[in-house]
């Protein structure tokens, strides 16, 4: 699979584990003279300022070290150790070299660990082999499900031989559901990303990427939610989740905070059960959840009496918007299936 097919694959099938928005967070690294680590987890690509410098030498949008040239000065190579967001399979890597040109590793590897306390303490796992990389590009690496096993991980280094820059670094894979995270019955979101949940397939996310729409906290702009370009027939425009877990209903909230003169006429809800394989080839029977009702602009829209009470259980949900429009989050509250 070439570069560019491997991004798209990544984008629509994994999400990034490791973005601060989910709660990634570098925690140390070897060395960041040049450009703090932080700046490893942004969005976007990085960008470059002609004219822009600091007391250390040229401003850089990325993590980038001294020059340690080898076993001169007592590192062989520098690295960085990221928390991920959401504990998760990992299924590839972005190291993203976007304006080092000069100054990129030669190579890379990244191990992981799974850690709940010191990460002193870990025990690393070499998750990617030692690879060359390319200035100034997006480096992709797809890692082989035979080789990590279904591991649940929590944290990546990464390494660069010798020393240099990396703007963005992306850990893509599937979150995992914590069930030390909740109580015994309490009601929990299905439908959060935090949770495991995934934005599997959409009809179109022209203006926005479909996986905005069951992100944490509301939405802090319209760019960040699920919008589609505006169709010239009845619609509708849908996008499908997989839940996190399969369970009930008993509570949904649809948010179009900030969606002032693009919201959605109306909406409906459906849901199913089967194999992620199955939905994607249409082979599943949806059942209505919520029948077509109104929605306004900018506002949380709650319902309780119109979910399904019956203790039915789904694996899959469909969100359908007519005839098109933008919706900030979806949440969707219910019990998981074991505990009923």
């Amino acid at each position: 699979m070439n570069q560019e097919k491997l991004n798209t694959y990544f984008k629509q099938t994994f999400i990034d584990l490791a973005q601060a928005r989910l709660g990634g967070e570098t925690l140390s690294c070897s060395d960041d003279f040049f450009a703090e680590m932080e700046n490893l987890l942004k969005p976007g690509r990085g960008i470059f300022i002609e004219d822009k410098f600091t007391d250390r030498g040229k401003w850089m949008d990325g993590w980038e070290s001294r020059r340690s040239y080898g076993r001169d000065n007592g590192r062989d190579f520098d690295w960085c150790i990221i928390r991920l967001g959401i504990p998760g399979i990992i299924s590839g890597f972005d190291i993203d070299t976007h304006f080092f040109r000069g100054n990129a590793p030669q190579s890379i590897s990244v191990e992981a660990c799974h850690c709940k306390g010191d990460i002193k303490d870990a025990v690393w796992i070499t998750v990617l082999e030692q690879k060359s990389t390319q200035a100034h590009s997006q480096n992709l690496f797809l890692i082989d499900e035979l080789d990590n096993k279904k591991q649940v991980w929590t944290h990546v280094r990464l390494n660069i031989f010798p020393d240099g820059g990396v703007a963005r670094f992306r850990v893509f894979g599937e979150a995992k559901f914590e069930p030390n995270n909740f109580i015994s019955g309490e009601l929990i979101d299905l439908a959060s990303i935090k949770n495991g949940a995934k934005a599997m397939l959409c009809s179109d996310m022209f203006f926005s990427d479909k996986n905005n729409l069951i992100m944490p906290e509301r939405g802090i702009n319209m760019g960040d939610g699920w919008e589609t370009k505006r169709r010239r027939d009845p619609g509708p425009d849908w996008l499908i989740v997989k839940l996190a877990l399969e369970g009930d209903f008993q509570k949904l909230i649809i948010d179009t905070v900030h969606f002032k003169g693009n919201f959605p006429d109306t909406f409906s809800l459906e849901a199913s059960n089967g194999t992620d394989d199955d939905v994607l080839a249409g082979n599943v029977k949806w059942q209505s959840v919520v029948n077509k009702t109104k929605l306004f602009a900018d506002r949380e829209h709650l319902f309780i009496s119109d979910i399904i009470s019956e203790k039915q259980t789904f694996s899959h949900i469909r969100l359908n918007i007519f005839p098109d429009g933008g919706i900030s989050r979806l949440r969707l509250f219910g019990l998981p299936k074991e505990s009923l």
